[in-house]
């Protein structure tokens, strides 16, 4: 439970996307539980848990404390409501979860609203859980699409993905070349296992790529077993989406050129066995990392070895192949870069610590371990966590994208502290830095690598509650340590003497161009290491191009290192694709004239979602006067935390832009 003792508390804790604060006074100002609650539950349960603080009132980035005084009321309709099926599908609160806090004299209620099981979501109101399914954006509240339902549905009821029986299949959609080599290594890392002594079919039964349904009768070819073994025209009948692509790039910075490739091409199987195998002798050729010594004797599989096997398996097998997106391995001088379709059974801060696993497609993994690849359940990240720290490079980072649901791990190679960074920080800071402590420690390090850092991105190098995160910037901005920028959620943190890029630095130097080469599936892998997925619904193409430093990418919209995600500066730079979409998404707007503020707050975030996007751009597509979407729309959606800034501390200029959906 948050700690809540005065308002500097407050202060603090807003900047987390855990956390929201609500009125609650109802109209006779005695207490009411707000309307508004229960999409912040459903969202909240749906996604990582978070907090709801009842009896704070907010204006312009202020809190104040307005208190709850008939707060037993407020909470016995939370418990009512709480409980009723006809109101929310699933109750998660105890006694526990409610604490009241009395703040300069007035009573406020502290409500924990922890994450829902894997069994328990999609965690739904009103018994509609197509259309009251609710999610956690950035720290917003958006309703599911039905994809996204069907996809939590899908989750309850399948422990295992990968154990379903496909109909209609037999060995004729097995790849026998692929089925030897699985067995010639098991036979190498166990030859004596009792499998080798079957048949193939037999074999392949053995472990998991043929089964019975005792209970049905059905039985037949696995899931596992086809997307394992299977032959490409096999697997594209069982899995459409499905698409394993791995890229070497030559260069540290964001260019066009790739030197290998391997994907589904017609020249070899295709599935994921043969993907492994092949992937991995690519990611440790050239390995340049200290070999170790076991008892005198030379060990040509390191720690780094370890954890980029086990970086691949759970890839692999972590993947929802039902999603929308490849699989996408890509190997950089300066970066390994793991991309699977689907979010996390586990939360990722778990996952870091480890003894808690939820595999998604638990036969392949089976499979994985009786040839000794990957690792047990609970200690696959932690291996990939300590393997890094051997080696004395940059905490990996693990994190996940909502739409499309993807999981991401960003393995750096360049040193923690470089002798250039260690006589950086202590020129500005002398003998201070010695004495943070270990989270302390690697923010101020990443703000001075990254050139800056935020609450999200310090949440990832560490497997502390975010809490931790959040209580530990302020104590290094008083420290002298770290300047702030931007206000409450949208803060970010740089060394002191560092600013953020401006509009000028952005766009001033280098004019923008209209015909710079394009990228293919969206993504960018940025100069400081990120790899960066768009968050829109365009992404179709199986491929991924790097853009040079001044690019625009396969949607023509402008890309630079200096920004994180693209920006759409000019609607005839468009793909005809993208500008048809935002054309359709705003066609309202410029049909009808008298719209609902609510209405026109949707059709802006469709607008902004996955990019940043200017108003002179905004005002075009709705064709309404700058000045009118800026006051009714895009301050009130700014300072509700729906919507962030390219440029938080340079709010009106004109290159300003806005961006919905992170």
């Amino acid at each position: 439970m948050f700690q809540i003792s005065d308002l500097t508390d407050l202060r603090t804790l807003s900047e987390t996307s855990e956390l929201e604060f609500k009125l609650a006074q109802g109209k006779d100002g005695q207490g009411k539980l707000p309307d508004d609650f229960w999409p912040t539950y459903s969202s909240m349960a749906n996604c990582r848990g978070g907090y709801v603080v009842l009896g704070i009132r907010e204006r312009k980035g202020e809190f104040t404390v307005a208190g709850i005084p008939d707060i037993n009321t407020v909470k016995k309709q939370l418990f009512d409501l709480a409980g009723n099926s006809k109101k929310v599908s699933v109750n998660l609160l105890t006694n526990h979860s409610v604490q009241t806090v009395t703040l300069d004299g007035k009573n406020v209620l502290v409500i924990e609203i922890p994450i829902a099981r894997r069994e328990q979501k999609p965690v739904y109101l009103n018994n509609q859980p197509m259309t009251e399914t609710w999610f956690r954006i950035h720290d917003g509240d958006h309703r599911c699409s039905e994809e996204q339902v069907r996809r939590m549905m899908a989750e309850q009821v399948e422990e295992s993905r990968d154990n379903r029986i496909v109909q209609h299949f037999d060995m004729n959609d097995i790849s026998l070349d692929s089925l030897h080599a699985y067995r010639n290594l098991l036979s190498a890392s166990n030859p004596n296992h009792p499998a080798l002594e079957l048949d193939n079919f037999a074999f392949l039964r053995s472990i998991g790529g043929y089964r019975k349904d005792r209970q049905t009768g059905l039985e037949g070819m696995t899931l596992a077993g086809i997307l394992m073994f299977g032959t490409w025209e096999a697997i594209q009948d069982v899995a459409p989406n499905y698409f394993v692509d791995y890229q070497e790039r030559p260069e540290a910075r964001t260019e066009r050129r790739w030197v290998d490739r391997l994907c589904p091409d017609g020249t070899w199987s295709g599935n994921v066995f043969d993907f492994y195998r092949r992937t991995y002798r690519k990611l440790i050729a050239d390995l340049k990392v200290p070999f170790e010594l076991k008892e005198g004797i030379r060990q040509d599989d390191t720690q780094i070895h370890t954890a980029l096997r086990e970086a691949l398996v759970n890839t692999l097998v972590h993947a929802d192949y039902s999603g929308r997106i490849s699989i996408m391995i890509v190997k950089r001088p300066d970066l390994f870069g793991f991309r699977n379709p689907g979010l996390m059974r586990v939360p990722p801060e778990q996952a870091i610590k480890g003894y808690e696993s939820d595999c998604r497609n638990r036969l392949m993994h089976q499979m994985f371990l009786i040839i000794g690849a990957g690792e047990r359940s609970g200690s696959g990240i932690p291996k990939i966590f300590s393997g890094w720290k051997w080696a004395n490079w940059r905490i990996p980072r693990l994190y996940e994208k909502t739409e499309p649901e993807q999981t991401l791990l960003e393995l750096s190679i360049g040193n923690l502290v470089s002798e250039e960074i260690a006589n950086l920080l202590h020129a500005k800071f002398g003998d201070k830095v010695d004495h943070l402590n270990e989270l302390e420690r690697s923010i101020v390090i990443t703000a001075a690598v990254e050139k800056w850092i935020d609450h999200e991105r310090a949440c990832q190098l560490t497997s502390l509650h975010s809490r931790e995160v959040t209580l530990a910037l302020p104590r290094l901005v008083s420290s002298g340590l770290l300047v702030s920028h931007g206000e409450k959620r949208n803060k970010s943190y740089t060394l002191p003497g560092q600013d953020l890029p401006s509009p000028e630095e952005v766009f001033g130097v280098n004019p923008l161009s209209t015909d710079n080469s394009i990228l293919i599936d969206g993504q960018i892998i940025t100069d400081r290491g990120n790899l960066i997925t768009d968050n829109d619904d365009l992404i179709t193409d199986n491929e991924l191009e790097i853009g040079s430093e001044h690019e625009r990418d396969a949607f023509g919209r402008f890309i630079t290192s200096k920004l994180p995600y693209p920006y759409v500066d000019n609607l005839d730079c468009l793909s005809p694709i993208l500008r048809q979409q935002l054309e359709d998404a705003s066609a309202l707007a410029r049909k009808k004239k008298r719209l609902s503020n609510e209405v026109m707050d949707e059709m802006i975030l469709t607008l902004c979602n996955g990019h940043y996007m200017p108003l002179s751009v905004i005002s075009k597509l709705m064709e309404r006067t700058p000045q009118n979407l800026r006051e009714k729309q895009l301050v009130p959606l700014v300072k509700a935390g729906k919507i962030r800034l390219a440029f938080p501390h340079a709010r009106r200029h004109k290159r300003q832009g806005y961006i919905s959906g992170k």
